[in-house]
């Protein structure tokens, strides 16, 4: 059963280095997590593995709230599939 993410976005963009991934809530509370794939999962990509995560000051304190938040967002990485190609070079 597909799960419903209707607040995230997935940006996968080009930067020194390779590409980074990027997921954001665009809905309250807005938050942008920067992943890397997860090279341990069968598929390379996996849940992907947290680098970065920036959040409002408002988030001090309900950390289980926002923990279910994240772990949304990691799922949403590893549904959203692989990223496409660079276009570096181009």
């Amino acid at each position: 059963m597909p799960v419903n993410f209707p607040h995230f976005v997935r940006v996968d963009r080009d930067q020194r280095g390779g590409v980074g991934h990027y997921v954001v809530h665009a809905h309250d509370p807005r938050f942008a997590l920067e992943l890397a794939p997860d090279g341990d999962a069968p598929d390379g990509l996996g849940r992907g593995v947290i680098k970065r995560l920036c959040v409002p000051n408002s988030w001090a304190g309900d950390y289980g709230r926002y923990a279910k938040l994240l772990a949304k967002a990691q799922e949403f990485f590893a549904q959203s599939g692989e990223p496409l190609a660079s276009t570096r070079g181009r």
